[in-house]
């Protein structure tokens, strides 16, 4: 999970700023953060969005940062 804390401090947040953009408690973030929790898809997907990345590269599948083209609200 170090693409994950890597990210965050890139960004100049702090563990409680995440709790703030995404919703998931702090102390929850820090577990997953740290590799002591998984995350579920959604929380994965607020991460994402949170940190203007994409899934892919917080799993591991890819080594581009930049996130794909969002669809449209409400176009899904």
């Amino acid at each position: 999970m170090s693409r994950l804390r890597d990210l965050r401090k890139e960004r100049g947040y702090t563990q409680v700023k995440m709790q703030m953009l995404t919703g998931i408690d702090q102390s929850d973030y820090s577990k997953i953060e740290s590799g002591k929790r998984y995350y579920t898809f959604e929380q994965c997907r607020r991460i994402a969005i949170a940190l203007d990345t994409s899934m892919d590269y917080l799993a591991g599948l890819t080594d581009e940062q930049a996130p794909y083209p969002r669809a449209a609200e409400g176009s899904e």
